[in-house]
């Protein structure tokens, strides 16, 4: 049977006559928003999904509000920060404590155009949330994933990787002048080379990633944003107009990377609206994805920047 999803398709209808049953699965940022609505798409076809979170209350009431939904879903919570290293490293200890087993990794929690802040490291937040926190989680996690067999990674990447379609050297802006756009689109074109990296790395293992354009939507992510931000954003999409989705659309894309039989065989590849992206070069424009995020020396190089700065390898 063809299975045709767009834009505005959900994350429930993406599931739906799947059975996730054999299926575990890590959403990060499950507190809320995107996370929550694909925890709770897995949730309904029998996956058992681990919601990971700062906030632990929080998460515990998407959880409490999934088991209402799908009574016999089975789900947890776990706390992560993903900017502490040490944080990271003992959600990892304990999930493997508690589950031992793990097919679907999907790394949804992010911040966005936040003013500059750094960890206790030095690193830039936005880099540090977005992409060193998921590729510690990624790489202490990744011996699970290899012993699935049959497991995917998704990196929730987005539209506005365009705003820095490379990684500069430097990646912290200790040499120059912070703009949060600019550091929030790096950190993004940051999870496409990531993707690209570790498909290459660990597909002969049988574990794939994808990155992943939610599209546009009004959640926590955007917490930090003004109206002359939303002006910016705007003006930085030669002047189209942001066309924003619901919750449900905003998540299909990253559910249906994590579940789509279609996508068997496939990886290191850029989804949105449910489908794989174009590759184009303009830095304007509402879709697609930049060539320069698809650079696999530059993902290499990424690697083993993001090695540096944890200290720590992952072969």
């Amino acid at each position: 049977m063809t299975r045709n999803f767009g834009a505005e398709s959900t994350a429930r209808e993406v599931v739906e006559g799947l059975d996730l049953a054999a299926r575990r699965a890590i959403v990060t940022g499950a507190s809320g928003g995107l996370g929550a609505e694909t925890a709770a798409a897995l949730a309904s076809r029998g996956a058992r999904v681990t919601l990971a979170a700062r906030d632990l209350a929080k998460a515990q009431g998407v959880a409490d509000a999934i088991c209402e939904e799908t009574p016999e879903a089975r789900v947890d919570v776990l706390e992560i920060e993903l900017s502490v290293p040490k944080q990271v490293r003992a959600f990892a200890d304990a999930f493997r404590e508690r589950h031992g087993d793990l097919d679907l990794l999907i790394n949804n929690a992010g911040i966005m155009a936040c003013p500059l802040s750094r960890t206790e490291e030095g690193w830039e937040l936005q880099f540090a949330t977005n992409h060193l926190g998921h590729f510690l989680l990624t790489g202490l996690l990744t011996p699970l994933l290899r012993e699935s067999g049959n497991a995917r990674v998704i990196n929730l990447s987005s539209g506005g990787h365009r705003f820095a379609a490379a990684i500069s050297d430097d990646p912290n802006f200790e040499r120059r002048p912070y703009e949060k756009f600019e550091a929030y689109g790096q950190s993004k074109t940051a999870n496409v080379l990531f993707s690209l990296e570790l498909d290459r790395r660990l597909r002969d293992a049988g574990v794939r990633a994808f990155a992943v354009h939610p599209g546009v939507i009004m959640t926590e992510l955007a917490r930090h944003m003004t109206r002359a931000d939303i002006e910016s954003l705007q003006s930085r999409s030669s002047g189209q107009r942001l066309t924003f989705k619901s919750v449900g659309a905003g998540a299909a894309t990253s559910t249906w990377a994590a579940t789509a039989p279609e996508l068997s065989g496939q990886g290191g590849i850029y989804l949105e609206n449910c489908s794989i992206a174009e590759v184009t070069e303009s830095p304007d424009g509402a879709y697609g994805v930049h060539p320069g995020a698809l650079d696999p020396d530059a993902a290499t190089r990424l690697w083993s920047l993001s090695e540096e700065l944890l200290g720590e390898r992952f072969d």
